[in-house]
């Protein structure tokens, strides 16, 4: 995060603009909304920015500022708004050496803080900003957020603000509080205040209070999917958001993980190769305190937590302990590294069926049924087989599989570092090393890996 993002309270606190003519005009326009007295400095005003200043009590200096004698720690912040960039950088500099916030605009090396777009439902104040590299991105993405948030979304900030203290007083906890909140404005209550039936909105508050009891935990297991956040199902991530509690898995990219709720408490929980952070049993015993103790414990697993990943084996324990769960399924490795590589795990000319399997079984030993595997119009997708696979490639030709049937490795599926090897079952192993692929590394095996050349997408760029 290049900037930190803050709100100001401006009301009658004097703000000085440089430079009176449409850019300097656009900047009071906001900083009047809020509330500011407003100092202008130039040669010259525009009419409309004259009447800004006048109706903030605020006052004109008709001069140039290089003329003008300014004590910058007056102002609670500057804008240079100028036609002229020597005298925007020379406003800048004077207020860097008086500590004081300066933006100059359009000229991000020569700002202390952004003005950002701005979605208006006052007392709710929504703000876009992208560090001045795209203002046009962030005036788009504010036209999108405009049509997105209801004009009574105000009407409902301000409603809870009057009874935010009556709120606080019945419920102390912060986090049931927090609860209370988010399931009042999922209620009737919403739209009650959005259509100004105050009355009504203050007699389901008030009932929503009589009837309040200690919320009982629960445990969300949420597929994460491979890696690439935009994978993720609108449910995972509405419960990523809500949650109390995150433990998460080491196949959880952090772009994922940013996107949970910020102030949870995060556990990390990951398995390597012999190396497990909190063994299963363990995480077992996490999930059944959060919700005991009432939190709301999202289970974070990449892919999906019913195919390779033991979330069956959580929510038994959940169930024995008598704890509330819902399971959210994720996109699997196998379909989303898959389909970022290029390979089509069935095609009408090349596979009928395709099978998943792990090469890291319960006892460490990749034993398989190889004689079911052996066949020629299937594809088979092993998780977990990096370590063993140049056993696994010798059992498959030893049981009759053909030694130029088609591989392909592909390592950290779906994120920006994803690499994909392509070989066949006689030379995929020793390709392991030589490309330096990791894990997490998906194995495909098939006659469809060679329509990879044609269908790949995602590296073409």
């Amino acid at each position: 995060m290049d900037i930190f993002p803050i709100s100001l309270k401006l009301q009658q606190q004097p703000c000085l603009i440089v430079g009176g003519g449409r850019i300097a005009y656009r900047k009071a326009v906001l900083l009047a909304k809020a509330g500011a007295c407003l100092t202008v400095i130039s040669p010259e005003i525009e009419d409309d920015l004259m009447q800004l200043v006048t109706h903030s009590q605020g006052q004109y200096l008709n001069s140039r500022y290089q003329d003008t004698q300014v004590n910058l720690r007056a102002y609670r912040l500057v804008i240079a708004a100028t036609n002229d960039k020597t005298i925007n950088q020379a406003v800048f500099e004077a207020c860097e050496a008086e500590n004081v916030l300066v933006n100059s605009v359009d000229d991000p090396p020569h700002c202390r803080f952004m003005v950002p777009a701005i979605i208006d439902r006052s007392p709710l104040i929504v703000s876009v900003a992208s560090n001045g590299t795209s203002p046009v991105l962030s005036r788009q993405i504010r036209t999108q957020l405009e049509a997105a948030i209801p004009h009574g979304m105000g009407k409902l900030a301000e409603f809870s603000g009057k009874w935010r203290p009556e709120v606080k007083a019945k419920i102390a906890n912060p986090d049931e509080r927090r609860i209370f909140w988010e399931d009042l404005y999922a209620s009737p209550l919403k739209e009650q205040v959005f259509n100004d039936n105050v009355v009504e909105a203050n007699r389901l508050i008030q009932q929503a209070l009589i009837e309040w009891t200690r919320p009982k935990g629960e445990v969300y297991l949420v597929g994460a999917g491979p890696g690439d956040p935009d994978l993720l199902t609108l449910k995972a991530l509405r419960l990523m958001q809500q949650a109390d509690v995150v433990i998460y898995d080491r196949l959880v990219s952090q772009p994922i993980m940013d996107l949970c709720r910020r102030d949870a408490e995060k556990i990390y929980v990951g398995k390597a190769r012999s190396n497990h952070a909190v063994p299963q049993e363990g995480i077992n015993a996490l999930l059944v305190k959060y919700a005991s103790e009432g939190k709301r414990v999202c289970r974070l697993k990449g892919g999906d937590p019913f195919i390779f990943g033991r979330g069956g084996e959580e929510i038994q324990e959940l169930f024995a302990a008598g704890v509330a769960f819902q399971v959210v399924p994720g996109i699997t490795a196998a379909s989303g590294c898959s389909a970022y590589a290029g390979i089509p795990l069935t095609h009408r000319d090349y596979a009928q069926s395709v099978r998943f399997l792990t090469g890291h079984l319960k006892e460490g030993s990749p034993e398989l049924p190889w004689n079911e595997l052996v066949y020629q119009n299937q594809t088979l997708v092993l998780y977990m087989g990096l370590v063993g696979l140049e056993k696994i490639c010798e059992k498959l030709i030893a049981h009759g599989q053909r030694p130029d049937m088609p591989v392909a490795l592909v390592s950290k599926g779906t994120t920006p570092e994803q690499k994909v090897v392509v070989g066949t079952l006689a030379d995929i192993a020793s390709k392991v090393s030589e490309y330096q692929i990791q894990a997490p590394t998906l194995t495909i095996i098939g006659d469809v890996v060679s329509l990879r050349d044609q269908l790949q997408w995602h590296e073409r760029g």
